[in-house]
């Protein structure tokens, strides 16, 4: 930065970031500014969070000095700025009064209050955590490809100190990451949700070139260098690193995903099986996954799961596909579903959510085939709607869950439940999809019964459950129901809780009993059993 005034305006001249469409900044909270600064001409910079006023003007927010910081050579410069005032749409600001060149790289705002201190806003990451995620699948598809090999996501570069990683330009949904959020930073996400990191890595392969399988191996060393650095103890090359990094304990890697989507390129099956040999010699226990689909035929090179993708143009195409694993062989690799969704070009309605809980009723049902989904995608930002629908979306500083998102909340106890045996008896069975579970909480045990009506008509119907070994406890047991009064109603940040799961008191509660189930409506009976 080049200043050229020596009489320069009231306030200075300088720079600003309005960081991703406007920076939420809140009154009392404190904001941690980090960056590497130097300058000949010994010049003192002001650093502010200011936020524009209705007229034009700027209101600081906060602001803090480099007075007493020598920058004659390079310096790395920390402030911390008490902000007086909430803005959602704040910018950062970085001024001087004096003429002189200022040199400046690597500048960082982040708030001083994240979850557990490593960096992902609160309010998101609770709402992962209420879904209970069993693991976590990273660092997505397409992403690990890139359009070009040269512009694939690279673990080794995002290692080490923040300043240090160069970033890369994500060519698939064109942006530039600083990789601040690498390898190691999902790997601790995944340990503060206690849930298992999924690692995908890339095979050799992007969406327009690909490395021929006698030059695979460079890619082979890079991921098996990629497991030392999870799993490697103290003295390791790469378990050094993430010591260093300050995790002396081992991450829990024990699944691993070999490329993404990748199955229909020539050289996939040769790469794969330079990966598959390399790591099951060292990592005997790693769950390996194939890109190959193993539902209508045999795989033709081994594995211990399948990935599988399942997106559909509508949601009635989805709805079918609930049954579609039920005569499937069970010989062979269990299943992986890591992405699905009804993509119908809209943002989340209704009737998506209704068609992808049809789905799941029907992997929660073949769950002795089906191991794990997992929806896809997680987050969008209300501004960068490069894909949809998503589960949650947010801004700056809201968020809200789609049908979808809430959706999901129905199946979070499936995880480690008992698939158990009832009887849905109705004239409208086509047009119903069922499945149901025991599970406990705190000790306390309930028989869930979840039923989507994909019809435009209210449906009246009796359900039996056999084989309880207790009786039905009619005070605690309950119904939630997600529904709404249009089929393609959608949550927004001007009306958040459109749709959301109602629960209320099921005073009929038993072992059999009649029900009514609202038109495209997604209905859970939670019958708690007696102790």
């Amino acid at each position: 930065m080049e200043v050229l005034c020596d009489n320069c305006p009231p306030g200075g001249v300088g720079i600003y970031n309005p960081g991703f469409w406007g920076m939420n900044i809140e009154e009392g909270k404190t904001y941690n500014l980090v960056m590497y600064a130097r300058s000949p001409d010994s010049m003192e910079l002001i650093v502010s969070l200011t936020c524009s006023r209705p007229s034009g003007a700027l209101k600081n927010l906060a602001s803090a000095s480099t007075r007493h910081i020598n920058l004659s050579n390079w310096t790395k410069v920390e402030l911390q700025l008490l902000a007086q005032g909430t803005c959602r749409t704040a910018r950062l600001e970085l001024t001087t009064s004096k003429r002189g060149v200022l040199w400046l790289d690597q500048v960082s705002l982040m708030p001083s209050d994240t979850y557990k201190g490593h960096g992902f806003r609160k309010d998101l990451t609770y709402m992962l955590l209420d879904l209970k995620p069993r693991f976590l699948r990273f660092p997505g598809g397409c992403f690990v490809e890139g359009n070009w090999l040269s512009n694939a996501f690279r673990w080794k570069e995002t290692t080490g100190p923040w300043e240090e990683r160069p970033g890369h330009y994500g060519d698939v949904w064109n942006y530039w990451t600083d990789d601040g959020l690498g390898y190691y930073e999902f790997l601790q996400l995944a340990e503060d949700l206690d849930a298992l990191p999924i690692w995908v890595f890339n095979a050799g392969i992007s969406h327009n070139d690909a490395v021929n399988s006698s030059m695979i191996l460079p890619f082979v060393k890079d991921a098996m260098d990629s497991l030392e650095f999870a799993r490697g103890n103290a003295e390791s090359t790469w378990g050094s690193v993430r010591v260093a990094m300050g995790h002396p304990d081992p991450f829990p890697l024990k699944y691993v995903a070999i490329g993404n989507e990748n199955c229909g390129y020539g050289s996939y099956r040769g790469n794969y099986m330079a990966f598959y040999s390399a790591i099951r010699k060292v990592y005997p226990d790693i769950q390996i996954i194939s890109n190959c689909d193993g539902s209508s035929k045999a795989l033709d090179t081994p594995a211990d799961f399948y990935e599988y993708h399942n997106y559909t143009d509508t949601a009635a195409k989805l709805f079918i596909a609930k049954n579609q694993f039920d005569k499937t062989s069970r010989s062979g690799p269990k299943v992986f579903i890591s992405e699905y969704a009804v993509r119908d070009g809209h943002n989340g309605s209704l009737l998506a959510s209704l068609a992808e809980a049809a789905f799941l009723t029907g992997v929660e049902k073949n769950s002795d085939y089906i191991q794990m989904a997992s929806y896809a995608p997680m987050f969008v930002n209300e501004k960068d709607r490069t894909w949809s629908p998503d589960a949650i979306v947010f801004n700056s500083w809201q968020q809200y869950g789609t049908p979808s998102y809430w959706m999901q909340t129905f199946f979070r106890e499936s995880s480690g439940a008992l698939i158990h045996p009832v009887t849905i008896t109705s004239r409208y069975s086509d047009l119903l999809a069922a499945s149901a579970i025991t599970w406990q909480d705190n000790e306390k045990s309930f028989l869930r019964v979840k039923i989507v009506n994909f019809g435009s008509g209210a449906v009246n119907l009796t359900i039996r459950a056999t084989g309880l070994q207790v009786g039905v406890n009619t005070k605690r047991s309950r119904v939630t129901i997600l529904t709404s009064g249009n089929v393609l109603d959608e949550n927004s940040f001007s009306n958040p809780e459109k749709i959301l799961p109602v629960m209320k008191g099921l005073p009929n509660a038993a072992e059999a009993m009649h029900s009514f189930l609202s038109p495209y409506s997604f209905t859970s009976f939670d019958l708690a059993l007696d102790e």
